[in-house]
């Protein structure tokens, strides 16, 4: 037989092979070979997996540090963020102070109570300091086993491993990133690279709050300038104070000072400066301070026109600040009142010792403040000498018109008095028309005491005796409760000094009688001046002469008027009250 239908199968089944194990021999190194490409590709993709998820985290956190603009909630979103991205347990950004270490420590991770009871934040030494000094990133394994580390201080937690980042904007170092207790062990080149990243995104994050912080500052401080110039304008136009006051309380806001203080030239020390207003902490003690032009900041801030900025007040130990033995002061801004002619005065702006120092910003808005106050408080005085001229002018008028009028028509009518009583002969008719008369004459002295007192102005330091006395009438009148009357005759304003400064201690002395002893309801003082001698007569309507008027008063007023040649005598009244006459020769 040709073909033989099971021929093949039987050579197979001679041979001793089953049909099935044929398709489950393969060579082995070949399958190996595809384990491990299968095995490496898995591993890629994994790690692909992984930095995919890191860029994720990176975008987030760039996300998360760009949702303000507050540089405080922004330095505390770039900690949380830094922290997060590159799973830390602690994390801590230092900002850089201008003197060097750090001026702020910003922290996430350790509880508060666990932060009150370590006490004092890092202020940048030890490995924090390195960091300062050379800006480069650091990362250890273990903190202890790096000779710059310091340790740290009781109840503070442990930590181990480090990864410290710096912060620039531009070529400046803002500050640090510090992340600690990496909870993969220890921290990766990878780990470096991302906070190495999020640092470049927080430094412009944090240049533009600061670009945000000085606009809005700015702002506050034109605000501040467009208040005063409509509270000094507005002001009562003699009250000088009040629109000091403002300005030193507009700046100590929008400054964030504790302290501010106005110095103005001082006219009774001639070279000197004097504390006008004080606001803030300790003002009571500050005011009235003298403060010398030489060797003193306020000084050369008022004599030379120019602004000075100081951490504190030692970094100028021959220009000393005037309240220093007051003030723990700190940070300061010195800067001049310049108008358009001259410097008004000082402004000085002070932080308590320990708080963040002044910046460039501050100083020229401060400055740019200060000039603008200035300028205000010149326009609101020459408003207020248009006031006074206008006033001047309307009681030059008025005294015009009662010496003019007035007083003629009185006079007239007291002769024409004099002449009628001249036809009626002796009797009780002719006695009333010539009181009239005299009633006529004590009218006419008042009003020209009222004209005198009329031509008087409050700016300016009258010398004559009349105007002494109104000023003393004046300065007593509260505890009266009412203003006694006073009458000038004669030439009173040539009298000798000696004379004069006796008259005003009399004076002063039968007025003070009257206010703590009369119990009187009505004072007059009668000054009049003759050839030969000088009289003054002090009249009350009160409870006359008592024993509790000073002995010792009285012997004085005596003793004053022998000097000079006169006589003292104390009386009851016309009715009632006390009669005090004073005379004094002015040729004795």
């Amino acid at each position: 037989m040709l073909d033989d239908p099971l021929g093949s199968d039987a050579g197979l089944a001679g041979s001793g092979e089953q049909p099935e194990d044929r398709d489950l021999i393969f060579p082995d190194l070949p399958r190996l070979e595809l384990d491990e490409l299968l095995a490496q590709l898995v591993e890629r993709a994994q790690e692909v997996l992984a930095t995919q998820g890191r860029l994720r985290g990176l975008l987030h956190a760039n996300h998360m540090i760009t949702g303000g603009l507050a540089l405080p909630e922004v330095l505390h979103r770039i900690v949380e963020a830094a922290r997060e991205l590159v799973g830390a347990r602690y994390a801590a950004l230092g900002v850089l102070a201008p003197d060097g270490g750090l001026a702020e420590f910003v922290h996430v991770g350790i509880p508060r109570s666990l932060v009150d009871r370590i006490g004092h934040l890092p202020v940048g030494k030890g490995l924090l300091g390195a960091l300062i000094d050379e800006p480069h990133p650091i990362r250890l394994r273990n903190l202890a086993d790096d000779p710059r580390s310091s340790g740290f201080p009781d109840g503070h937690p442990p930590m181990s491993s480090f990864l410290g980042v710096p912060i620039r904007i531009r070529d400046e170092v803002f500050g640090n990133l510090y992340l600690t207790e990496s909870t993969h062990g220890e921290f990766s080149a990878e780990d470096e690279e991302l906070t190495t990243a999020l640092a470049a995104t927080a430094a412009a994050v944090i240049d533009n709050s600061h670009l945000y912080e000085a606009a809005r500052l700015r702002g506050k401080w034109l605000q501040a300038t467009a208040a005063i110039t409509r509270g000094i304008l507005a002001a009562a136009p003699d009250d000088a104070a009040a629109s000091l006051r403002l300005v030193a309380d507009r700046s100590r806001e929008v400054a964030d000072a504790d302290i501010v203080t106005i110095a103005l030239p001082d006219g009774g020390r001639g070279a000197d400066l004097r504390v006008s207003v004080a606001v803030g902490p300790s003002a009571g003690s500050i005011m009235d301070l003298v403060v010398p032009l030489s060797a003193s900041l306020a000084g050369r801030a008022f004599t030379t026109g120019t602004s000075l900025r100081l951490t504190s007040p030692d970094e100028s130990p021959s220009l000393r600040y005037a309240g220093s033995a007051v003030v723990d002061a700190g940070p300061l801004l010195v800067v001049p009142l310049c108008g358009s002619d001259r410097v008004h005065g000082v402004l000085n702006l002070v932080r308590l010792r320990g708080r963040a120092a002044f910046t460039a910003e501050d100083l020229d808005l401060a400055t740019g403040f200060a000039n603008q106050a200035a300028v205000a408080l010149e326009l609101a005085q020459a408003r207020a000498d248009q006031h006074r001229a206008a006033l001047l002018d309307e009681r030059e008028r008025i005294a015009a018109d009662l010496h003019d009028h007035v007083i003629q028509r009185l006079f007239a009518a007291g002769l024409s008095l004099q002449a009628l009583a001249a036809t009626l002969g002796p009797g009780c008719a002719t006695n009333r028309v010539m009181a009239t008369v005299g009633d006529l004459d004590a009218t006419i002295s008042q009003i020209r005491t009222a004209i005198f007192q009329l031509q008087q102005t409050s700016q300016t330091t009258p010398r004559s005796l009349r105007s002494r006395v109104l000023d003393l009438v004046g300065e007593l009148a509260p505890a009266f409760g009412f203003d006694p009357d006073v009458r000038f005759s004669g030439l009173l304003d040539i009298l000798p000094d000696s004379i004069s400064d006796d008259l005003l201690a009399v004076v002063r002395e039968a007025l003070s009688n009257i206010a703590r002893h009369a119990h009187a309801h009505s004072a007059e003082i009668d000054l009049t001046a003759h050839e030969e001698r000088v009289t003054l007569t002090v009249r009350d309507d009160g409870v006359g002469i008592s024993d509790t008027t000073r002995r010792s008063g009285l012997a004085n007023m005596r003793r004053r008027a022998e000097q000079h040649g006169g006589d003292f005598v104390l009386e009851p009244g016309p009715g009632s009250g006390t009669l005090l006459t004073w005379t004094a020769l002015l040729d004795p």
